[in-house]
């Protein structure tokens, strides 16, 4: 039988809670009124209830001085695809002008495909490098719990469009397991621990370069084999034909994924560049940064940062939008949040004043004590504007119809500086004097950092 320590008998262990300090604690709550009925209400009925700010909801609606979406929203399903879904939605606005088409998707499935399978190649190459390391080593350890996430970072997305190019969704569509990818990434995921295991095996043994890359080889025909079942095998050649908004007829000679890509997207997607706003003291800004084993093709481009000021971030999206484009962005989106009401509001929820609980923590502290991280990509849509000065932000979701309005949210600016973290930009958008910057060699930030945190 297990015995449970009495707080009466802890008074002289240092640190311990003991008797007179829970005494204390109960009647302190009970003799606090608002307390006790906030008691009553919370017990009964959801916190963010509760809390929700009416005078935020009734001053925020969801009008806006420029506009550019006249499309449905996309739906990620039960997966973490946020990051591809934002890119090829950012993407489709341009290929289905050149289509002249109302709708058009690119396939998520075919783009889902080849980041897992990429990864997995990206994760046991890792695994080679770091074979003479301890299993106990932070960063083998760290590259073992998150081998085979589904989320990403905008680099990422142009390394698999550069590498695999795109196909219209007909050519592969959403699958099962495409729309809730965890039982297939639990099976991938016994795979890789498995050839992880083999490989460093494999190393202890003296096993050269070449014997581990056929072995890693191995390892993959499998990882290959599970999505192929589970996905559907990625087409080499797309025939694509469709009838557009005048009702004409259109088709195209069989084009590889590469070829499609090349024809459709519309956007220079080498010449974006990732910036985000890191306050954290010792990540200082107009320096670059990445992280260590962030990515998902091997030899592909590096996922590397531009930390500039919030202000900054905030104006290259508002002049991106207002001419006419459309703006990648990641962010912590379940921070005062609204689903239903698809709203975001830096004082959504008035927390402090229902439990009387101060919560102090800036965005940077948020950041170092493990508050905050990047959890989801979206796209700005739209910006309202009143003297020159923003209100509000349009944001398409990727959650479906069901959530906010149509699948569209609306973010009160005042969030923005607080929960976004950042945005994909063209070059040629940044001040000149911030520019020289992006040639720096990047600062590398440890691979568990929070600026990572997308991909996981």
């Amino acid at each position: 039988m297990t015995v449970t320590q009495d707080p009466r008998t802890t008074s002289k262990i240092e640190g311990a809670l003991d008797a007179a300090t829970l005494t204390a604690m109960r009647e302190r709550f009970k003799a606090e009124p608002t307390r006790r009925i906030a008691q009553n209400a919370v017990t009964r009925t959801s916190v963010d209830h509760i809390a929700l700010n009416r005078e935020v909801v009734n001053n925020t609606d969801h009008t806006f001085s420029t506009v550019l979406d006249d499309w449905k929203v996309t739906s990620q399903g039960q997966s973490g695809r946020c990051w591809a879904f934002a890119g090829m939605n950012l993407l489709r606005v341009g290929a289905k002008q050149k289509m002249n088409l109302k709708d058009f998707e690119f396939s998520q499935t075919y783009v889902l495909f080849w980041d897992k399978l990429e990864r997995a190649n990206y994760f046991l190459q890792a695994i080679i490098e770091t074979a003479d390391r301890p299993l106990d080593d932070r960063t083998v350890s760290f590259l073992l719990d998150k081998p085979l996430e589904d989320g990403g970072q905008w680099n990422m997305f142009v390394a698999l469009v550069k590498k695999h190019g795109l196909v219209p969704k007909p050519a592969m569509p959403e699958t099962q397991s495409s729309g809730a990818t965890r039982r297939m990434n639990q099976i991938l995921l016994s795979i890789l621990w498995e050839g992880a295991r083999d490989l460093r095996a494999a190393r202890a043994k003296g096993a050269s370069e070449e014997a581990l890359q056929a072995e890693k080889q191995r390892v993959l025909e499998d990882v290959y084999t599970v999505l192929s079942i589970h996905l559907g095998t990625p087409p080499e050649v797309v025939q694509w034909q469709w009838m557009d908004r005048d009702k004409k007829f259109q088709r195209d000679d069989p084009m590889t994924p590469r070829e499609f890509a090349e024809k459709y997207v519309t956007v220079p997607i080498d010449d974006y560049v990732c910036l985000v706003h890191d306050p954290r003291p010792d990540n200082p800004p107009n320096r670059t940064y990445t992280v260590e084993y962030l990515g998902n093709v091997v030899g592909g481009d590096q996922v590397k940062y531009l930390n500039v000021d919030i202000e900054l971030m905030k104006r290259i999206a508002r002049e991106t939008i207002e001419d006419g484009e459309p703006v990648w962005f990641g962010c912590d989106v379940g921070k005062m949040m609204h689903r239903h009401l698809g709203l975001w509001d830096a004082n959504l929820y008035e927390l402090d004043a229902l439990y009387g609980v101060d919560f102090t923590l800036d965005k940077a502290d948020r950041l170092l004590y493990h508050d905050t991280q990047m959890t989801h990509a979206m796209l700005f849509t739209g910006v309202d504007v009143i003297g020159g000065e923003v209100r509000r932000w349009r944001v398409e979701n990727s959650w479906s119809e069901k959530a906010g309005v149509r699948g569209f949210f609306t973010m009160n600016d005042n969030w923005f500086a607080e929960h976004v973290f950042e945005i994909a930009a063209h070059r040629d958008r940044l001040p000149e004097e911030v520019r020289p910057a992006l040639d720096l060699e990047p600062i590398v930030l440890p691979a568990w950092d929070p600026m990572g945190a997308l991909a996981r």
